[in-house]
């Protein structure tokens, strides 16, 4: 029985090991990298991500990786064409509710996004206290 153990422990030990992903602590988003979330879909919904009413919910606030994850999406996006991206944050605004933040409420942080040739810069929306489908706001692309 305990050579069955050994060997079953020895199996999950080298196939965590050999994953090129790493899921992060919030089960609903995969990591690219420790820097970066791995997304695959471009939303169709033109609100999505650009609009405080449809923000971005990338989580982490309850395992402190709440500003981590605001980088790990973002570095997961790239301009329209696939240019790089250079982002800023703005500053924290428009109450949500929000079953994870402080007293049912929480405030979205606000990116400010550009890229080599952009006519202007794009404000992104996002909640870090609750999760959702991460994907790229319409209109920009995701990095390979």
């Amino acid at each position: 029985m305990k050579n069955k153990l050994a060997k079953l422990g020895i199996l999950v030990f080298l196939f965590s090991c050999s994953s090129t992903k790493q899921i992060s602590k919030n089960t609903q988003q995969i990591l690219k990298d420790n820097n970066t979330f791995l997304i695959t879909e471009i939303s169709t919904d033109k609100t999505y991500g650009l609009s405080p009413k449809n923000p971005v919910e990338v989580g982490g606030a309850k395992d402190s990786e709440d500003p981590l994850n605001e980088r790990r999406y973002l570095n997961s996006l790239t301009g329209p064409n696939g240019e790089s991206i250079s982002y800023y944050r703005a500053g924290s605004c428009c109450p949500v509710k929000s079953k994870n933040g402080f007293m049912g409420s929480a405030m979205l942080d606000n990116y400010r996004v550009t890229w080599e040739n952009s006519k202007d810069t794009v404000s992104i929306y996002i909640n870090m206290y609750d999760s959702g489908e991460l994907k790229a706001p319409f209109g920009f692309g995701l990095k390979k």
